[in-house]
């Protein structure tokens, strides 16, 4: 769900990391910056300084963790039935 007014700070880092995989403009979307990039960007880059992160560009949010997180071969491990438990 995209926030009904603009994100800063850490929320803003979060939400950006949370939809980077999409692209910039969903991740401006989503974050409250609707279809303004430029502002959506300087935020985003104000925020980043903010917390001491080097980043230049909306991909670097993804690290390596995450990247492995969806790399997984979907297998689902659950009991059988709930009695199982």
């Amino acid at each position: 769900m995209a926030s009904p007014t603009p994100l800063k700070g850490t929320d803003l880092v979060d939400c950006a990391k949370a939809n980077a995989k999409q692209g910039i403009e969903t991740a401006a979307l989503q974050c409250g910056y609707g279809e303004d990039l430029n502002t959506f960007a300087q935020e985003l880059k104000n925020a980043c300084e903010e917390m001491n992160l080097q980043v230049s560009e909306l991909n670097e949010l993804i690290t390596h963790q995450d990247m492995r997180l969806n790399m997984g071969n979907g297998e689902i491990v659950a009991p059988d039935t709930p009695s199982d438990l």
